[in-house]
């Protein structure tokens, strides 16, 4: 753990502007991934594109966790982008529904690697008393990214067609990817790939440490998932139409700027969980709110309020994730966390879908059902605790 006071370094800059990148890239395809799938045949299954790609990334965390703490957090990092970086160039290939699926599959491979290895690096360089501000910092960027790509995306799609649309998300990749290579590597004592090191012992898929803030990411992250395979469509009900349909991820984002630092900086003061029951309540509120958006007005004021309740939410769980992760086991214990954030996506994606069936009255219900889901959130805050204490103390 480096020593420094301050959390800003050239190195930490670096890594927070790949990250901006990495989630520009893979987040300004989806807009328009749906309406592309129409066309292929497979509008029912609009559900099982955020789907597929958390699979994937849930799949390949407990390997980023493993060589993240063995090869070191950059070559994990570039993988991940890489991974990134090809996709862009296959998506305009594709012609069945079912080939169409395999890449969002194999697309997802990507975020299963570069966050995981981005979060151990921060806990690398960051004092311990500063890991909620780090973690608001970084997730800043990050979120700026998953918020600008779907913004800018369809007006890509709209001005220059659909194949120049995923070629950008290519290139931001790639810009990504130049960045890692030129960044110091933190893991001390690193080894040399070996093929032995795909081999994934029991022991080594989940870090029994952080029981408990995976449990509460998943229940609350289920909302996100919903968001992004529904909201397209919401927006467009409401009026918001062409490259104007990521309206709601730019509001979201612009809302939660200034609370993910205000939120880490509150948790490294009066903890973590005090900071978490006030984001799960706020998910609550923001679901409801976005359950009975009718209007362009509505829309936009239930993105302010989801951004403040992610913004709170996110960095606070990643650094509550990093206090109980063993130092020689971040990537473990981070991938841990992932894998259930993916769990919560994919569920609230693939759940959220099946509820709306392309039925715009059903949207109502998908977000009630999501902010049912989130409450469960809180309660297990106020009283499920000691069960991911014992089970700390049982496997841990």
């Amino acid at each position: 753990m480096s020593s420094q006071k301050s959390i800003f370094s050239v190195q930490f800059f670096l890594l927070c502007t790949s990250s901006f990148l990495f989630f520009s890239s893979f987040n300004m395809i989806v807009p328009d991934l749906y309406n592309y799938l129409t066309t292929l045949g497979g509008g029912e299954l609009k559900g099982f594109v955020i789907s597929l790609f958390t699979v994937t990334a849930g799949l390949s965390r407990p390997f980023s966790g493993k060589l993240s703490d063995t090869i070191g957090r950059i070559p994990v990092m570039i993988v991940g982008a890489g991974v990134c970086f090809v996709m862009g160039f296959l998506y305009p290939l594709v012609g069945t529904v079912w080939a169409f699926m395999l890449l969002r599959f194999l697309h997802g491979f990507s975020t299963g690697f570069k966050p995981t290895g981005t979060s151990a690096y921060i806990a690398d360089i960051v004092p311990a008393n500063r890991r909620g501000e780090a973690m608001g910092y970084s997730g800043l960027f990050g979120s700026i990214g998953m918020a600008a790509g779907p913004s800018f995306g369809p007006k890509i799609t709209e001005a220059f067609g659909l194949e120049t649309m995923f070629y950008t998300s290519s290139v931001l990749a790639l810009l990504s990817v130049l960045i890692l290579i030129g960044m110091k590597e933190t893991l001390k004592n690193t080894q040399r790939f070996h093929p032995s090191l795909m081999v994934i012992r029991k022991d080594e898929v989940l870090e029994p440490r952080v029981f408990n803030p995976s449990i509460l990411f998943l229940l609350t992250s289920f909302s996100f998932g919903a968001a992004l395979t529904l909201m397209p469509d919401l927006a467009e009900h409401v009026g918001f139409k062409g490259g104007d349909k990521g309206i709601f991820f730019t509001v979201f984002v612009i809302a939660s700027l200034i609370i993910r630092i205000l939120a880490g900086k509150a948790s490294d003061k009066y903890g973590r969980v005090i900071v978490l029951k006030w984001a799960a309540f706020s998910i609550v509120i923001a679901d409801i709110m976005i359950a009975y958006t009718n209007t362009p007005t509505m829309l936009i004021l239930s993105a302010i309020a989801f951004g403040v309740a992610v913004g709170m939410n996110t960095p606070t769980i990643y650094a509550w994730t990093i206090d109980l992760s063993l130092e020689k086991a971040r990537g473990k214990g981070l991938a841990t966390m992932y894998i259930a954030l993916e769990i919560g996506i994919g569920l609230g994606a693939l759940i959220s879908g099946f509820i709306y069936s392309n039925e715009i009255a059903n949207l109502r219900l998908a977000f009630l059902t999501c902010a049912a889901t989130a409450f469960s959130g809180l309660l297990f805050l106020n009283f499920g605790l000691n069960l991911g204490n014992r089970v700390t103390a049982k496997f841990g």
